[in-house]
């Protein structure tokens, strides 16, 4: 199947490992030009690795995402370098795990800004130039606790349903320009995410890390957790051609987790 995703410009947060790098080497497989950033100089090294993969024109760029300037600048810097962004693909670290009691207001008001001012700030920016080409599309990596609530995730259970009014509102605003947005919800997929949270349960229940994982690939009717690849191949389908008329829409990735019917 041919996406139509050959020449396109997309860019991709937090993309120096899991599920981001991931993404970047399914779009660059497909031909598209990709930016992508992360806090750590690595970037640089993972830009240079895909694009020796793919061929593509891969650019690294040191950024925080909760970080408007860092924003601002990322994407004025892929705008020099490839004229445009088509394909926007936002995406942070998930927020700490804990009961209510155990944040404090300050990891609350961080988790605001990494998880969903960042979403804002990068739709914000990337915005204005794909309603003037009146083609543009915006994938936010969110969670399966948007469907669903995970205990122990209050954090990501709270501030990810925020993203999920915020893109699912603003699907409809910019709709007319040919702008599709949808939210791609990760289930447990085997990222150093998820060895942290396994670690994590692991400390809070007893056990090791390898039983909680095992816990959770029982809950999953294909029992087994998913890989990165898998997930890219959605963001790849959604950023095509092909997906011109699916927006505002929130799909998981879960292998059959989340149990409810919509």
């Amino acid at each position: 199947m041919d996406l139509g995703l050959e020449g396109r410009v997309a860019f991709v947060a937090a993309a120096s490992r899991g599920l981001g790098r991931a993404i970047v080497e399914e779009l660059a497989a497909e031909g598209a030009q990709v930016a992508c950033c992360a806090r750590g100089d690595d970037i640089a090294a993972v830009a240079a690795m895909v694009a020796k993969a793919t061929g593509a024109d891969v650019l690294g760029i040191v950024a925080d995402v909760s970080v408007p300037a860092d924003v601002e600048r990322a994407v004025r810097e892929t705008i020099a370098r490839f004229g445009r962004i088509d394909i926007l693909v936002t995406n942070a670290g998930g927020p700490p795990p804990g009961p209510f009691e155990s944040h404090s207001p300050d990891v609350w008001r961080r988790t605001v800004e990494v998880n969903l001012d960042s979403v804002v700030n990068l739709t914000r920016a990337a915005l204005p130039g794909m309603k003037e080409r009146r083609w543009g599309r915006i994938l936010n990596v969110t969670s399966i606790t948007v469907k669903q609530p995970v205990e122990g995730l209050i954090l990501s259970n709270s501030i990810r349903a925020a993203v999920t009014g915020f893109a699912r509102t603003i699907a409809n605003e910019v709709a007319p320009f040919g702008i599709t947005v949808n939210n791609m919800l990760p289930g447990y997929t085997r990222t150093e995410r998820l060895e942290q949270l396994a670690e994590s349960n692991a400390k809070a229940k007893g056990g090791t890390a390898a039983e909680a994982l095992g816990v959770w690939e029982k809950q999953v009717p294909m029992g087994r957790v998913g890989a990165p690849r898998e997930f890219a191949a959605l963001a790849a389908f959604l950023a095509s051609e092909r997906a011109s008329y699916i927006t505002g829409q929130n799909i998981a990735v879960d292998g059959g987790w989340i149990r409810g019917l919509l």
